[in-house]
């Protein structure tokens, strides 16, 4: 049986908070019966919504929230006015021992900048990242950064490749994953000097780093490697690229076999197919975007998701704990001292 654990809720956050968050909590704890919860926001509503779904009632604590951070809310103003939020106490039990994890639908950028004021950044790394779970034709591809950092060094590129290639190891179970850097082209002198540099670095670290070389785009969905690198910029627009076109064929599929009656009747012959490449490519079930190099675990789950895909970032959240997943971070940056990755600095910042 799976030791207990506690994962703070922003119960505030998301468009449809906190009916989707309490009902997303319920479906986690089908799956995850182990798992406590802290529950931040407005008590009331809470306690009234919990009163309906008495069986989780057991398994959590609802710690009220005067304030909650808006979708629209410029993060330096909820640095400076959001500390009686249900996003900032909610990241701050992570802070004090009381809970294991966070997670949160609510504003992106103030859950980022919350985050990392509170739970400060781990030894060794400069900035977090946000990592995503993509689906490919061999599996599964975490890919970093999602957007957190739009201009990006060659040595913030090396900390996205250890820290993902971590994650890949201890959340995914690969022995050992591949990594690639998001490139325009797959040879050496394609690229900025960022890239350029930090493959390099990569080449010749000391690391048991399986380094894989450049990646294109196409190389995502292919699963040509098991962590894709990349600034935060290029990897936003990947990352929106991706949901764009999985919308855009969804309903131009809908659209075809609503277009005549012989349509509707091929309609059936393939609805059981259709259900398996709908279920394989819901953007519910990789819900949970990852803040990786904090030191605390931290989930920002897609603020217009439904109670099926919050539960699932509770998931992510408790895989991290589960793994250790900032331990072993700790371990691999304490071997990458600055001689096994020459020049990555100079050649970054310069």
């Amino acid at each position: 049986m799976s030791a207990p654990v506690t994962i703070s809720i922003d119960a505030m956050g998301g468009d449809h908070a906190p009916d989707m968050v309490i009902e997303g909590v319920r479906l986690a704890h089908v799956r995850l019966p182990h798992v406590r919860y802290l529950l931040f926001g407005d008590a009331q509503r809470i306690e009234a919504l919990l009163e309906k779904a008495p069986e989780i009632k057991g398994v959590c604590a609802v710690r009220h929230a005067e304030d909650a951070v808006s979708m629209d809310a410029k993060p330096g103003q909820v640095l400076r006015t959001g500390r009686k939020s249900s996003m900032w106490l909610a990241v701050d039990a992570v802070a004090k021992g009381e809970a294991a994890g966070v997670v949160s639908a609510g504003n992106t950028g103030a859950l980022m900048a919350v985050s990392k004021f509170v739970l400060r950044m781990l030894p060794g790394i400069d900035r977090p990242a946000i990592a995503g779970l993509f689906p490919t034709e061999r599996g599964e591809t975490v890919m970093l950064d999602l957007g957190a950092n739009v201009d990006c060094n060659a040595n913030n590129l090396i900390e996205f490749a250890v820290m993902g290639e971590v994650f890949a190891r201890a959340v995914l179970g690969l022995e050992q994953p591949s990594v690639g850097l998001l490139n325009v082209g797959s040879e050496d002198i394609k690229g900025n000097d960022a890239v350029k540099a930090a493959a390099a670095a990569l080449r010749d670290t000391q690391l048991p780093i399986h380094f894989h070389g450049f990646i294109e785009g196409n190389d995502i969905g292919a699963g040509t490697v098991d962590v894709v690198v990349t600034d935060g910029f290029t990897g936003n627009i990947a990352l929106k690229t991706a949901e764009g076109t999985v919308k855009f064929y969804s309903s131009f599929l809908r659209q075809a076999f609503q277009s005549s009656l012989l349509a509707k009747i091929g309609f059936l012959f393939a609805k059981h197919a259709l259900n398996k490449v709908k279920t394989r490519t819901d953007p519910r079930r990789y819900n949970g975007a990852m803040f990786l190099g904090l030191n605390g675990i931290a989930v920002k789950s897609h603020g217009g998701t439904d109670a099926f895909g919050f539960a699932n970032a509770i998931a992510v959240a408790v895989d991290l704990v589960a793994h250790g997943y900032n331990e072993r971070i700790r371990k691999e940056f304490e071997r990458l001292h600055p001689q096994d990755v020459p020049s990555q600095r100079a050649a970054g910042n310069g």
